[in-house]
């Protein structure tokens, strides 16, 4: 009897499918191959969103082209530098920021702030130069840069840095019209190079050239060049017309009109009539006006033109409305020790020695606390008002800033007495101004006597006071000095 094997009722013999077995591998070589375009970003995932497009750097530079025009220039500065970011070669785009960093300077308060802006500047149009070295408005724009650089307010104790500049910067603008014979803008800021290098004959043949110029019309540049070529020479009707024609090339640039106003303010200081400077200096005050309009329309929180207009009514002797625009400018800047030190002059000069004592003190040796809200004139602080307490950093002394010392070290003598003996305080601060003009007394030629006519003045009051127990006087010694705070662009010769 033949027996068969018995069938596999419930469990079948495993068997090999070659045709399953090939799909297997094909799949797993598919999957390790879009694993590896996956990780060389050949392929994206599934459900990652949309890509934003990155934005040109044209586009960034029309952008600050625009905030140029409204005149808000640090939302300028911050666009170029988003375009430089997005093309960092592109040497056009870096003059462009050099320049306007270069007139941003303009708008800042204290030295150590444009010092700073101004190597920015000086930075950003080098780095234009070694991107395009043969590029003349690139040259130009570097000479415009270092003429501005070469503040001798700014660098008062190294005047030889001054001169590395100006040379330097007369280099720069050289070889631009070497580039480019017929480059108007290269023309101007040559001008300008000249004219604080004191060579007013080749500045003004420089800038007629650049006037002549089929485009000059257009720049803005070549009328504030002339403006303050005219405006050195003493001509200032002349030099307000040339304010004016680049005033209507860019309206909401502030800095101009604080420059128009500033010769309105000096036509009417060598008026004897008071009537009749009267109107010329209510013709500085609309410059000024306008220039505070337009920061407030375009939302800038300069406080420039507010302390333009505070030194007018102080030459008119109307010092509360004086002291009101200081303290709005202050609103704007509440830790500026530079501005507690105009307001204390402004107190000082209106008699009110006793409230010149806190803002000068702010403004030499720093304040804090409930004094920083008595140097901006209030009683006390008002939080629930926005007069918060604040840290006001002190203004190391200096040509710029010694007017805040003596003035402060006078006060404090003529008002000691026997059970308020404010002398200590004021002979170490007298004592710091007499160290500081006899040190650098090249640096006070022209109020050297003066100012230490107030020291030995302060000084004798409490030797007086030590000596006998009475004050020599109540009232201290006035410099007859103006209140700083005027916009400047490059050192006056």
């Amino acid at each position: 009897m033949n027996m068969y094997p018995r069938r596999p009722l419930f469990n079948r013999r495993p068997q090999s499918n070659i045709y399953r077995m090939f799909l297997w591998v094909v799949m797993i070589l598919g999957l390790l191959w879009m694993l590896q375009q996956m990780n060389k970003g050949e392929i994206q995932p599934l459900f990652l969103p949309s890509p934003t497009p990155t934005r040109a750097a044209e586009s960034y530079a029309l952008e600050g082209d625009a905030n140029f025009t409204a005149g808000k220039l640090d939302a300028a500065i911050l666009a170029y530098q988003e375009a430089v970011r997005v093309d960092p070669n592109n040497a056009q785009i870096w003059s462009k920021l050099a320049r306007i960093q270069t007139y941003s300077s303009a708008f800042l308060i204290t030295n150590p702030e444009k010092k700073a802006r101004l190597l920015e500047a000086l930075e950003s149009a080098r780095r234009a130069v070694e991107l395009a070295p043969d590029d003349s408005t690139a040259h130009a724009i570097l000479a415009f840069t270092l003429d501005w650089n070469a503040n001798s307010n700014i660098y008062s104790d190294d005047p030889q840095q001054v001169e590395k500049f100006l040379l330097e910067a007369e280099q720069e603008a050289v070889r631009a019209l070497q580039l480019d014979s017929a480059n108007t803008l290269a023309l101007a800021f040559y001008a300008e190079v000249l004219l604080d290098q004191q060579k007013w004959n080749q500045a003004e043949q420089y800038i007629n050239q650049a006037l002549q110029r089929a485009d000059a019309d257009q720049i803005m540049d070549v009328h504030r060049v002339n403006a303050y070529l005219l405006e050195t020479l003493g001509q200032y009707n002349l030099a307000i017309s040339e304010y004016d024609k680049a005033i209507v090339l860019e309206p909401n640039f502030t800095f101009l009109y604080l420059r128009a106003g500033a010769n309105y303010r000096r036509l009417a200081f060598e008026i004897p009539n008071p009537e009749s400077a009267r109107e010329v200096y209510e013709k500085s005050l609309e410059y000024f006006a306008k220039a505070a309009r337009i920061n407030e329309t375009i939302g800038v929180k300069d406080p420039t033109p507010n302390l333009s207009i505070a030194r007018t009514y102080s030459q008119l002797g109307e010092f509360f409305i004086a002291a009101r625009n200081v303290q709005t400018a202050l609103e704007y800047e509440p830790t500026n020790p530079d501005i507690y030190g105009q307001l204390g002059v402004i107190y000082f000069r209106s008699r009110n020695y006793e409230g010149s004592i806190f803002s000068l003190k702010c403004a030499t040796y720093g304040c804090s606390g409930e004094d920083s809200c008595k140097g901006r004139g209030l009683e006390r602080c008002f939080p629930d008002l926005g007069e918060n307490p604040v840290d006001v950093p002190g203004l190391e002394i200096s040509p710029n800033t010694i007017v805040y010392y003596y003035t402060y070290g006078s006060v404090l003598a003529a008002l000691s007495r026997p059970r308020d003996n404010k002398c200590g305080e004021a002979m170490q601060v007298l004592g710091q101004v007499r160290t500081e003009l006899t040190s650098k007394p090249e640096l006070y030629a022209d109020g050297y006597q003066t100012i230490l006519s107030i020291v030995q003045a302060g000084e004798s009051i409490c030797q007086s006071l030590a000596e006998d127990g009475v004050a020599a006087t109540s009232v201290p010694v006035e410099a007859g000095a103006e209140m700083t705070g005027d916009v400047t662009v490059t050192p006056t010769p």
